[in-house]
């Protein structure tokens, strides 16, 4: 029995483990059952909601499989369950696909969306609501009645639909009445075409003259609707107005002086509830860079140069932009306008675009002449006060005023150096850095910057990667994110300064930006201020922008800290909601470190200390403060200086062979040949030279061709003299 024991116990235990799988095998089929019975209970709801709509409603998959379809679409389109509800809409609309996976996508973001179609049988508004489970509800009704089908009746509104080539897709009853016959192009209709969308242009037909409003249907194929509207004479006697209340189009009515007298149901969907008669045009849009009043006026007298214009809307809710044309017109015998509005925000965003990649342009292209002669001047001003520093010691009753002028010297630099670092033409000394080292060297700097009634909080991924960027530059970012934060909360709170690694499996499309996949740090500065409204949002890293009030801020420390983050190769994005806070979060890709080779060690041998003054320097230099200041300054250190104001005279003063020269300090930018020229055809003779460049430019200015330089530096400028005395001693020794 002892020896039977054992396999008895595993026979158990496989007894034990199949009741255990079979008990689960009942509970999962269980639950899966309830759950479908759930469905099926829910879908049957569904199902009897919409049984007795009189419009036809489907219930689709996310794919468009109709799952269910109540009685009216089982009448008009004979759908079965199974087919696609683009299938069962094929003979309805021109491109059902299309249509459908616009809306759906729409519906995913707003959870529901409508849209009016232009169709043979006239217009069809076509809506869909999301569901739980993944499913859709698909309702198709008619549009109000503007008498555009083809079995309309009665006075309704001529509409032809015309395709790319001006060939005419479809005539409803009204359009066949007025011209007299079923047209097949354009030229047939009118004595000239009309192209401009959005205008009322009076045209003549075979039947007497008419006016005609031209919109856009379906864009991408080409699509066009023509709305021929009675002459002006006619729409005075009738009120023909009423006849454009239910159009596809949105349109507003304004008396001469902006009043808004009526609109249209696609008018008040764009602009929303603020749009109701007695309102005022200049309260319900703006951004025409002169009083709206003037324009509406030049449009009754018939003096408007440009019937187009953008305008943004007055909503507070998101921002949108329109395209308004204004056409005169008389009813009831008064002059009216009547505002033609398309939306045009998709079109200003991609227009806001290019305006910013401009502006980054331009901006770039100042800065980078304004560092040239701005930063001469600083060197020259600076550098002779640390010459006039050096004849005064702390007690002369002088020394405090020329420490001042060369610490607003060095503020000076630092302004400019941020006009660069946002158009991002600032020299950056890139290294491997740990992001929490950098944070444990800035930390007491930022516990000062944000005061007593601020508390920062640092949090780091333990496992933090290593990044490439400039550890002074990435600093400032950090400074500038960090006071921003502070500002934001003025009876004080929490700044958290988050690290974290993430990765990217596919690209990250956010803010017009799209971000590659891969591994990235992410470092984020939290605050629970008092936030950024979504207007502004847009605009914060704009150079000189800035919502503090005159005298608190320069609006170019959130522009310098993108155009670092940019240059060094990250991203950075910002979230705000107003009253609660923001939040800056900037990606830095990951360095890729690999693993280098064993390499013995080299013992140093122990040098001398060189010394200063040994050697003859030869200063190109065209601005003549900086090549007093700099010449003085090497001579003070024992060196030997010739000076030249030119490349060709420095070439001159080569000439002569017997004299010996050690190193070139040279300008890079002078009138003739530059730097880089001169000093290449120099080495051709004196191979062994040494070379300083120095430059008011950024130092991409001169990478290319200094890379073909053997034995060559850069100093930017401003330098001071001890800046100037150190690279020239490295490189002589």
């Amino acid at each position: 029995m002892g020896a039977l024991a054992p396999e008895r116990l595993i026979q158990l235990g496989l007894l034990a483990a199949a009741l255990a799988l079979t008990g689960l095998g009942f509970a999962v089929a269980f639950f899966a059952r309830k759950s479908q019975s759930q469905r099926d209970s829910t879908m049957s709801t569904i199902s009897a909601f919409i049984e007795k709509d009189a419009s036809p409603s489907f219930v689709c998959t996310a794919d468009g499989e109709v799952l269910r379809a109540n009685a009216a679409a089982r009448q008009a389109y004979a759908t079965r369950r199974g087919e696609t509800l683009a299938g069962t809409l094929r003979n309805t609309f021109a491109n059902p696909g299309g249509i459908l996976f616009r809306l759906k996508n729409q519906a995913e973001i707003d959870g529901a969306a409508r849209e009016d179609i232009v169709t043979r049988k006239g217009h069809m508004r076509l809506a869909v609501h999301e569901m739980e489970d993944d499913t859709l509800l698909w309702r198709l009704e008619s549009a109000p009645d503007t008498g555009q089908g083809r079995g309309a009746d009665g006075p309704g509104l001529p509409m032809l639909m015309v395709g790319r080539t001006g060939a005419i897709l479809y005539m409803n009853e009204s359009a066949r009445k007025l011209v007299g016959s079923r047209a097949k192009t354009l030229e047939s209709v009118f004595d000239q075409v009309p192209l401009k969308i959005g205008a009322v242009t009076p045209l003549t037909t075979s039947q007497g003259p008419v006016e005609v409003l031209v919109t856009k249907v379906d864009a991408g194929a080409g699509r066009r609707a023509f709305y021929l509207l009675p002459p002006p004479e006619e729409m005075e006697k009738g009120g023909a107005w009423a006849s454009l209340e239910d159009l596809p189009v949105p349109l507003v009515r304004f008396s001469p002086d902006g009043e808004v007298r009526s609109f249209n149901r696609s008018a008040s969907d764009l602009i929303g509830a603020a749009l109701k008669k007695g309102e005022n045009i200049s309260d319900l849009m703006a951004g025409l860079g002169r009083p709206i009043a003037d324009w509406l006026e030049e449009t009754v007298s018939g003096r408007a140069v440009q019937q187009s214009e953008f305008l943004r809307l007055s909503r507070s809710d998101k921002e949108m932009f329109v395209q308004v044309v204004l056409n005169r017109m008389h009813d009831d015998g008064e002059v009216s306008i009547v505002g033609v509005l398309a939306d045009a925000t998709e079109l200003k965003t991609l227009e806001a675009q290019f305006v910013q990649s401009q502006k980054m342009q331009a901006i770039g292209q100042l800065a980078g002449g304004v560092a040239h002669d701005f930063n001469n001047l600083l060197t020259a001003i600076s550098g002779h006060c640390d010459l006039l520093l050096l004849r005064h010691d702390q007690g002369d009753p002088d020394y405090s005023d020329l420490v001042q002028i060369n610490q607003n010297a060095n503020r000076a630099a630092a302004l400019v150096g941020q006009l660069l670092a946002f158009s991002r033409k600032q020299t950056l000394r890139p290294e491997e850095l740990d992001l929490r080292d950098t944070m444990s060297d800035l930390t007491h700097l930022l516990n000062r910057l944000v005061g007593e009634k601020v508390t920062l909080t640092l949090s780091h991924d333990p496992v933090l990667k290593p990044i490439r960027a400039d550890k002074r530059q990435l600093e400032q970012v950090l400074m500038n994110l960090v006071v921003n934060a502070r500002d934001a909360m003025p009876d004080g709170g929490e700044i958290q300064i988050e690290t974290e690694c993430m990765t990217l499996a596919e690209p990250l499309e956010r803010d017009r930006v799209s971000v590659p996949a891969g591994d990235y740090v992410c470092l984020r500065v939290v605050d629970r201020g008092v936030g950024i409204s979504p207007d502004k949002l847009q605009k914060v890293f704009e150079p000189f922008y800035t919502t503090k009030k005159t005298g608190e801020g320069t609006g170019l420390g959130l522009s310098t800290a993108y155009g670092i983050v940019k240059q060094t190769g990250g991203f950075i994005f910002v979230d705000s909601t107003l009253g609660q806070g923001t939040c800056f979060s900037i990606m830095f890709p990951v360095l890729e470190v690999t693993t280098p080779k064993a390499v013995a060690p080299k013992v140093a041998k122990p040098m001398a200390e060189p010394k200063h003054g040994d050697g003859v320097i030869l200063l190109v230099e065209d601005e003549a403060p900086v090549r007093a200041f700099a010449s003085r300054a090497l001579r003070l250190r024992g060196y030997t200086v010739l000076e030249a104001d030119s490349a060709e005279a420095a070439l001159k003063t080569l000439e002569d062979a017997t004299l010996n020269v050690d190193l070139f300090v040279t300008d890079v930018v002078m009138p003739g040949k530059d730097g880089p020229s001169w000093v290449r055809e120099a080495l051709q003779e004196r191979p062994d030279v040494r070379v300083v460049f120095v430059s008011g430019y950024a130092e991409d200015r001169l990478s290319d061709q200094q890379r073909e330089i053997p034995n060559s530096v850069f100093l930017p400028k401003p330098f001071s003299l001890n800046d100037l005395a150190e690279t020239v001693h490295q490189q002589l020794h």
